[in-house]
């Protein structure tokens, strides 16, 4: 997947911005994004201060590295079973 050329810190600063009074589409236009990343960023952190976008990020991570465990086994699993069901 690609990489934001935004870190969250900067993702939440410009959310930030926009909080402050600053129009959306300038805000937008001032930072070189579209509206709708805008608003992705908005659903993703919005609320969110940067130690909390930190944790997510963590989480996120732990999670995915998880998946790819629990993914492994159970191909795993699905081998063996193959395997002593054959007939010899």
């Amino acid at each position: 997947m690609k990489r934001s050329r935004f870190s969250e810190e900067q993702m939440i600063g410009i959310l930030r911005e926009q909080e402050a009074g600053s129009r959306t589409v300038e805000v937008c236009r001032r930072h070189g994004i579209s509206s709708p990343t805008f608003y992705k960023w908005k659903a993703k952190f919005g609320g969110l201060e940067v130690s909390e976008a930190k944790r997510l990020r963590a989480l996120e991570d732990e999670n995915s590295r998880l998946k790819r465990l629990l993914a492994e086994a159970m191909l795993d699993n699905a081998v063996r079973k193959d395997l002593t069901s054959k007939k010899w």
